[in-house]
């Protein structure tokens, strides 16, 4: 099945898409850093690979933009739609406790920092 047709919101930066070759399906804790983060020490058989990489149910994959659709984390990026900050920063710390991945001092510090202000 490929999608044609409809009408996307983009969370990060408030932009409308009416294409669906301008939408990129965003993991909101990227694959990279998820590896460095403790995924890499998973068995290569662990469901926790793919239900990572594929997880609907928590808030680990959105549409978005396509230039909105970064590598990041919360000590360099944040979304450019001050909206949804709080609800990004909350959905990169439930994605990091629900994996058991881990959060450097630089994500602690920026963490901490946004969530103060929710």
């Amino acid at each position: 099945c490929t999608v044609s047709s409809g009408k996307w919101f983009s969370q990060y930066d408030g932009v409308e898409i009416d294409q669906s070759s301008k939408v990129d399906i965003d993991h909101v804790v990227p694959l990279k850093e998820a590896w460095v983060s403790g995924a890499r020490n998973w068995d290569p058989d662990n469901v926790k690979r793919t239900a990572l990489a594929n997880d609907i149910t928590n808030p680990q994959l959105l549409s978005v933009s396509q230039k909105s659709n970064r590598m990041k984390d919360p000590a360099e990026w944040v979304p450019t739609r001050e909206s949804y900050v709080c609800t990004y920063v909350r959905a990169w710390v439930q994605v990091k406790y629900n994996y058991g991945l881990s959060i450097d001092m630089d994500e602690k510090d920026a963490l901490h920092k946004y969530l103060e202000k929710c």
